[in-house]
């Protein structure tokens, strides 16, 4: 991944529900557009705080983060049935072509936001799957998250998406994050 990965030893962090201001569970799962049958994956689950609530609306979720240690802290937090956990980069996701039906990443996009990346993104979410995207904003005060210098704007992330055959459907850089959709 990108500049740093989150560090585990700040993980229970990750369990502070007032993460919902930034992307509520309504939020994202109207965002994504997928049904109960839905594949997707969790791009930085972490400890599976989103992981979690999105499960809950789609057949399977992908827990995608390059940190096992992560995946072991998410086990013992119990895991849904419905959830693989993988351990992956985002630019080498072990599953195959269009088998996705959406992908979300919450505060991570800043960690993988690679040509490689996007590019695998465009490789396993099928046609018309989108992918969701909340970061922190460089347009932010950054008090909280990354350090700016490590950011992207709403603007540079479509463009990411785009230049990978995206079509960018939202892009808005908010008060301290951004959110953005693309469809494949």
């Amino acid at each position: 991944m990108g500049f740093h990965t989150y560090d585990v030893d700040r993980a229970d962090a990750l369990e502070d529900a007032t993460r919902f201001r930034s992307c509520s569970v309504e939020e994202l799962v109207s965002a994504l557009g997928v049904d109960e049958e839905a594949a997707v994956a969790d791009l930085g689950s972490g400890t599976g705080f989103y992981t979690d609530v999105v499960a809950d609306h789609v057949g399977t979720c992908h827990a995608v983060d390059v940190q096992a240690e992560m995946h072991d802290i998410y086990r013992e937090k119990g895991v849904p049935e419905n959830v693989s956990l993988v351990t992956a980069e985002v630019a080498d996701l072990p599953v195959g072509d269009g088998s996705l039906d959406a992908a979300f990443s919450t505060m991570t996009f800043h960690e993988y936001a690679t040509e490689s990346a996007l590019a695998e993104l465009a490789r396993v979410v099928r046609p018309g799957g989108r992918v969701v995207t909340v970061d922190w904003t460089r347009h932010g005060d950054g008090e909280s998250g990354p350090p700016l210098a490590e950011r992207y704007g709403a603007g540079e992330a479509a463009t990411f998406f785009a230049d990978a055959g995206f079509t960018v459907e939202r892009a808005a850089d908010r008060l301290e994050t951004m959110f953005v959709v693309a469809r494949r």
